[in-house]
């Protein structure tokens, strides 16, 4: 009997993790594959991500989050053993949720770091395990410092220490992610003016991604994992008139569904500001403000899961996702980009 797919017995085949960014495998950014998955019927189609704009239409409005990657992992030093530190969330000038990866680190004593700066631990984080470290500076020398001694944020499928531009989209303009909103690593600015020339809104918002992963199969929960955003006046123009004439809102990644979710009144309708979200989006979730996602192809841990059943019958999606992996799709964020978006008729 064929097993079927779940989030519980899903592995993608380690040739299948994208350890190189496209632009390192002889392809541009917007040379990938692309996978659409119709909401309407679950049925699929799959193109080049060259092609994105054929699904769209003129009064759609793509939604992107222009929060530029930081480097974000220190290595520090306590009692001559090396320590290693990951930001996950700004909390103050000098005061950062974090994560300290060797489990038998002393949280009692400061961590040293390059040029006689410390991270004291000063409490608990905003969930287990991470912790809240004070720094010794703050403000914008403790960001100078980030960018001399601190790398990019690198899982075990990527083996080669890329450099920090690779974990950028193009559009990131406002440092403040401790990951890439990688959903948008994809677009060009080809492709970007291609849009715009042919009727498709581009809108911006900023929130500055949290870390994804703790280690040791521990992921976040986004109800104890608050991240802030920010929606200009322009972007919710925007999204307000799509709504209003009937054009499709199209998140270019989860964060910012959570962002358009968290700001959007009964009738989708969003209100430009600032604000901390903590929503949790999952199955049977209403969807009030945003019609789409594009999104890339990650493992269905739980609030990723959790966030795409809201847009798709779990069914439906692990079925696309085992045709994606028939299909060869790569995995991660330099891998390839999977379009959710009502297209036919409604099953």
């Amino acid at each position: 009997m064929m097993t079927v797919l779940s989030h519980k017995n899903f592995h993608v085949p380690e040739y299948l993790n994208a350890s190189v960014p496209a632009e390192y495998r002889g392809l541009t950014r917007d040379g990938v594959n692309l996978m659409v998955i119709d909401s309407n019927n679950g049925n699929t189609h799959h193109n080049s991500f060259h092609e994105i704009g054929s699904y769209l239409e003129p009064g759609d409005v793509l939604v992107l989050n222009n929060s530029r990657t930081i480097p974000s992992v220190l290595k520090g030093e306590q009692d001559g053993m090396e320590v290693e530190v990951r930001l996950s969330r700004s909390i103050s000038e000098h005061e950062w949720d974090v994560l300290v990866v060797q489990p038998h680190t002393d949280l009692s004593k400061p961590i040293s770091f390059g040029d006689r700066v410390e991270g004291s631990v000063v409490g608990s984080g905003s969930e287990y395990p991470l912790v809240t470290m004070s720094f010794s500076i703050g403000g914008s020398e403790l960001f100078d410092f980030f960018y001399r001694y601190g790398k990019p944020i690198r899982y075990e499928y990527i083996e080669n220490p890329w450099p920090l531009q690779a974990f950028q989209t193009v559009y990131g303009s406002v440092p403040g992610s401790v990951e890439m909103p990688s959903a948008g690593r994809a677009f060009s600015w080809k492709i970007l003016n291609q849009l715009r020339e042919a009727g498709i809104e581009l809108a911006f918002i900023q929130l500055h991604a949290g870390l994804s992963y703790y280690g040791n199969d521990h992921w976040p929960n986004p109800e104890g994992h608050p991240e802030a955003y920010e929606i200009p006046e322009e972007t919710a123009r925007l999204v307000n008139e799509a709504k209003e004439r009937g054009g499709k809102v199209i998140a270019v990644g989860t964060t910012v569904v959570r962002t358009l979710e968290t700001a959007a009144d009964e009738n989708g309708n969003i209100e430009a500001g600032k604000g901390i979200t903590n929503l949790y989006i999952k199955k049977g979730t209403n969807l009030k403000a945003v019609d789409g996602l594009l999104t890339g192809f990650h493992e269905p841990e739980a609030s990723h899961l959790d966030m795409l059943t809201a847009f798709l019958p779990e069914d439906i999606l692990m079925a696309a996702y085992q045709e994606a992996l028939e299909h060869g799709y790569l995995w991660h964020e330099f891998g390839d980009m999977n379009l959710i978006l009502p297209l036919g008729e409604r099953a």
